[in-house]
């Protein structure tokens, strides 16, 4: 036996709700890195895209609704049972429930579009938070990953990654901004996090 095969592949579970162009560009990143991968997508979304995309890339894709994440133990079973290394929510809105982060301390993390704490908490996400970084008129955004507690947007900041706002910018193209930098850095500290 090669010693590759001694390696135990760690795994991601990503959570989304939408599009999930993350969710593909993070798997884009690490399908050629041989000791981890992206084994399953979940949404609770029937619709979204991502669960299609899933399909496509081979990722096993898990729907369920809101009362399963929030009324139920199914999906904390089914995560003890996937044993994930890393929890990545990539557009993922609702909240995670204190069980699931209990139990899997420090192995849940989360994207959010502006330099926290700046534009945090609930209802802030997607456009909601360009707009009220263009009608503020600041200077910068960014992009802020951090690990997930019980508060929306509350914990512990891991990385963030920022850009300049010009006075030409909309919503949409600030959206494209974020975009960008969510497609060059979320990878990297994924990556990073799992190499620690």
């Amino acid at each position: 036996m090669d010693q590759k095969s001694h390696k135990k592949t760690k795994k991601i579970v990503i959570f989304a709700s939408g599009n999930g162009t993350n969710a593909v560009n993070i798997f884009n990143y690490f399908s050629s890195i041989d000791d981890i991968e992206v084994s399953h997508i979940f949404s609770n979304n029937r619709k979204a895209k991502v669960l299609e995309r899933a399909n496509t890339l081979g990722i096993t894709p898990v729907y369920f609704d809101k009362s399963a994440l929030l009324n139920s133990d199914d999906i904390l079973i089914l995560l003890d049972e996937i044993k994930p290394d890393l929890i990545v929510l990539a557009g993922f809105l609702l909240k995670i429930p204190q069980k699931i982060i209990e139990a899997f301390p420090h192995k849940i993390i989360n994207i959010h579009p502006s330099l926290l704490p700046k534009y945090g908490g609930k209802g802030m996400y997607g456009s909601k938070v360009h707009e009220a970084v263009i009608a503020n008129k600041e200077a910068k955004s960014g992009i802020s990953i951090h690990y997930v507690n019980p508060v929306y947007d509350d914990g512990e900041i891991v990385s963030q990654h920022e850009i300049i706002v010009t006075e030409d910018d909309t919503p949409d193209n600030l959206a494209d901004k974020i975009h960008q930098l969510e497609y060059t850095h979320f990878p990297k500290v994924i990556h990073k996090i799992l190499s620690s």
